[in-house]
């Protein structure tokens, strides 16, 4: 589903506020050259991103799905001076053309790149005791949704951000009958933040280029 307006409206604002960089436009470009599917955030969700871990004051990111590594260079530069971001990524593939633009963004010393199933590298990462983190961006297999909700709370400390993108899926999240898996996996990620005493959440939805879908927005209270 796309509306040509949704797109005019977006060239509007990425020109204006998320103009052309070529660190950026070179990552989307790698990444199509590898065969890579081109379901990356937009220019204009990739700033929402940075602005919202600079309002943040993040200093530590965690990002799960990493694809090329296009949302991860706009969050790997609102760090400040000895911040980190980890980002999981199930694709060998996808993970080394990630790493090639991180390196070209400068950004390969701040950003580390995890090979794996996130169902096992997060639960790794609760052992090691490695949070908590300020940020946390969800953007990986919908179906995986509710199991990463429950890892990244494992993962937070009051005042963390966790931001799931996709949650709308073309306002097929209303559909009670849906047996698509992604919508599933979207329609109890949203049902478990509902349950969930410890978070205060929200859905905004978008349009754009990228068609009509949403962000699932959840502040950690205690």
């Amino acid at each position: 589903m796309a509306d040509d307006r949704w797109t005019a409206a977006d060239d509007y604002i990425d020109a204006r506020l998320a103009p052309g960089d070529p660190v950026l436009e070179a990552a989307l470009k790698a990444a199509a050259e590898a065969g890579l599917p081109s379901i990356n955030v937009s220019p204009s969700q990739g700033k929402l991103l940075q602005v919202l871990a600079r309002g943040l004051g993040a200093r530590k990111i965690l990002e799960i799905g990493t694809l090329g590594g296009y949302s991860t260079i706009w969050l790997g530069r609102a760090l400040p001076p000895g911040g980190r971001l980890i980002t999981l990524e199930v694709s060998p593939h996808h993970a080394d053309v990630a790493r090639a633009n991180l390196a070209r963004a400068g950004l390969e010393k701040v950003v580390e790149v995890r090979v794996g199933r996130a169902q096992d590298t997060l639960p790794a990462m609760v052992a090691a005791g490695e949070g908590p983190f300020d940020l946390i961006f969800i953007d990986a297999d919908k179906a995986g949704y509710p199991a990463y909700l429950d890892w990244s709370l494992r993962l937070s400390r009051p005042g963390t951000v966790i931001l799931a993108d996709n949650v709308v899926r073309g306002g097929q999240i209303a559909d009670p009958a849906s047996e698509d898996e992604a919508v599933v996996g979207v329609q109890r990620y949203i049902e478990a933040l509902a349950a969930e005493p410890r978070v205060s959440a929200t859905v905004i939805q978008t349009v754009g280029r990228k068609g009509y879908d949403g962000f699932a927005l959840a502040v950690v209270q205690g």
